[in-house]
């Protein structure tokens, strides 16, 4: 028998992309977080231009300079943050950002927070630096429990922040933001805040961690803002002592981000933002339309303030059957066992197929 390492053992293939890839061609696919749309035109005609002019080598492993000076006045600018160039690391997408501030700042037994249900790589990035996760329950309208927050705090090394969140869609308002970061910031340990659907937001207002605290690090993407996965575009931002060690592991993972890619990053950063709007609005539409579908079948749930999923306590039983109906959604279970009675819906797919959907769905729930 072959031996593998016993922290590749430890995690799990992603539970979102084992139902993605198992749907049939005439289901309707409400699995992935990745926006239909397309990258929009003056970012792809950036990285043709670079292609053109044979921009195609190494950059510096922390990312082209230019590109870190977009990225530091768009922190000042939309987050109010005073990351300077040398502060930010460009990474290939929010995932290695994540992995890298895991392999930098956990020792083997670090407890790391994080919310239960959560975002799937969390937990994965934890165990992979030999990191003890530590979970934090959500409250019954899907924020963070501050009170069991408060209690695990001491001792921890890192506490995982996301909002607006994957899975649920919600939005901890400005004061929640201050109060975790406060509790964090008194008990000595970092915060890692997952900003990447910063720009995802209908009904709440969008605080950046950092604005309260020092030993932050922020972690962002292209990926959903300007509809940019593929490209695989992402940066993290925080203290010198911190960047200083991300870079080292980012340099030996990594080298450096995708030239091209890049290019069509500093595009992104620096030209016209209308794009985001646009894609910002349709969301709200693509919401609007799922929310209203699900409650009159009766079905019950926060209704999401930012992001693109919806988040239902469905049941074990009746997700099977919208599956079995061909409307492949992701089984809460997914996120972690706290989210076993709940099903995540993504609306980052056309109105049509939310349309289709809803109406693939009415059996299920007793109507014609």
């Amino acid at each position: 028998m072959k031996k593998i390492s016993q922290r590749a053992l430890d995690i799990e293939m992603s539970g979102i992309r084992k139902f993605f890839q198992a749907a049939k061609p005439d289901s309707i696919n409400m699995t992935l977080g990745q926006p239909d749309f397309d990258t929009p035109e003056h970012v792809k005609n950036a990285a043709i231009q670079a292609i053109h002019e044979g921009k195609t080598g190494y950059t510096f492993n922390a990312g082209l300079p230019e590109l870190r000076e977009a990225i530091s006045e768009k922190f000042e600018r939309e987050n109010s943050l005073n990351y300077n160039p040398d502060q930010i690391i460009v990474t290939a997408g929010a995932g290695e950002a994540l992995f890298i501030a895991m392999q930098s700042l956990v020792d083997s037994g670090d407890r790391v927070l994080l919310t239960n249900p959560g975002f799937v790589s969390y937990e994965a990035c934890i165990r992979l630096a030999e990191g003890k996760p530590d979970y934090i329950p959500l409250t019954n309208d899907l924020h963070i429990n501050q009170e069991i927050l408060q209690e695990k705090i001491s001792g921890a090394r890192l506490l995982i922040l996301n909002s607006p969140n994957n899975p649920t869609g919600a939005v901890e308002s400005p004061e929640n933001i201050r109060a975790i970061v406060e509790t964090a910031m008194d008990a000595g340990v970092t915060v890692l805040s997952d900003e990447v659907y910063e720009h995802i937001i209908y009904d709440a207002v969008h605080k950046s961690a950092g604005t309260y605290g020092d030993d932050i690090i922020t972690v962002n993407a292209a990926s959903k803002t300007y509809a940019m996965t593929g490209w695989r575009l992402g940066y993290l931002a925080g203290p010198d002592e911190y960047m200083e060690q991300c870079l080292k592991v980012h340099q030996y993972c990594q080298t450096c981000a995708t030239s091209i890619s890049q290019y069509a990053g500093l595009a992104a950063y620096t030209g016209d933002q209308s794009c985001v709007k646009t894609m910002q609005d349709e969301y709200k539409a693509r919401r609007d339309i799922l929310v209203s579908g699900l409650k009159e079948m009766g079905v019950k749930f926060p209704v999401p303030e930012g992001a693109f999923y919806v988040f239902a306590p469905l049941g074990k039983e009746i997700t099977s059957k919208i599956m079995d109906a061909g409307v492949i959604i992701v089984p809460g279970d997914a996120f972690g066992d706290a989210g076993a009675e709940y099903a995540r819906f993504s609306y980052a797919t056309s109105r049509q197929n939310i349309y289709a959907a809803i109406e693939r769905m009415k059996p299920v729930f007793g109507e014609d």
